[in-house]
């Protein structure tokens, strides 16, 4: 179940085909059964800014492998160990944030692709240096053949050097970080922005000449997801749990109280960022 879940969002995505998925911050062992009545292709599982421990993670990952939902995790850092940790506790794809160096991607190559390798030799083999002999090439594309690899690409650094980081060779794909990506820019949440919208088209039409997927992260508006979907974009990480549970209930009881003649509360949400 486990292999072939992961294989399947793989495949969907070399095929270029859309897949989609939301972001879990709640570690409610019903989650998974709901999700997969949804239908979704995988789950995002963000510790970088929810806080959930090591146990926590490899339970929500090893539940949702169970219902055929591909765990995706994001570390807190770019941090090789950190990735191979999360891996090892059941994550069916990696998510590294600010990303700004081609270090920093390669590294993240190794974790996700050369795992268990680590050091010296795996420094060679990333670098060019010595060739992958024959045998452990095989057994690696067999050991890591479910893990997918994934940039954050969320700051203007980042921008100015996105067609070097995006041709490290053994990346799949890339996850858009729009809040972040607008605070670096000076466009704090000015999401409609057509300097922001700019930037987002380019990262995406970069993606996609490269032969990689890409994603970007809405909380609200269903609609940013279709329009970037048009635009190139085919990784839809649509929203949360929490922002969506307080959409619907938001929603409900204004109905309720209109209904009943009672006072209809300011129904403003905001745009929550994860």
């Amino acid at each position: 179940m486990n292999l072939a879940s992961a294989l399947s969002l793989r495949q969907k995505l070399a095929n270029g085909q859309n897949v989609y998925g939301t972001c879990i911050t709640s570690n409610a062992p019903m989650w998974p059964a709901a999700l997969r009545r949804v239908g979704v292709d995988f789950v995002f599982l963000d510790t970088e800014h929810i806080p959930l421990g090591r146990p926590e993670l490899a339970t929500l990952c090893q539940l949702f492998r169970a219902y055929g939902i591909v765990p995706i995790v994001r570390i807190p850092s770019p941090d090789p160990f950190l990735a191979c940790q999360a891996i090892d506790g059941g994550a069916g794809g990696i998510v590294a944030p600010y990303l700004e160096s081609v270090e920093q991607i390669r590294e993240l190559v190794g974790a996700t692709k050369y795992r268990p390798l680590k050091g010296e030799i795996l420094a060679k083999y990333l670098s060019g240096a010595e060739p992958v002999p024959a045998d452990l090439q095989k057994y690696l594309a067999h050991y890591n053949g479910d893990t997918l690899c994934i940039a954050n690409i969320e700051s203007v650094p980042a921008l100015e050097r996105l067609d070097e980081l995006l041709s490290v060779a053994g990346l799949d794909a890339v996850f858009i970080g729009p809040h972040d990506l607008s605070v670096s820019m000076g466009l704090p949440e000015q999401y409609d922005h057509p300097e922001f919208e700019r930037a987002v088209r380019t990262i995406i039409r970069t993606c996609r000449q490269k032969g990689l997927s890409v994603g970007i992260h809405f909380s609200l508006e269903p609609e940013r997801q279709v329009q970037w979907i048009k635009e190139g974009a085919n990784i839809v990480v649509h929203s949360f749990d929490v922002a969506l549970f307080t959409q619907r209930l938001s929603h409900d009881l204004s109905l309720i109280r209109q209904a009943v003649g009672d006072e209809v509360l300011s129904n403003s949400v905001e745009n929550f960022i994860v």
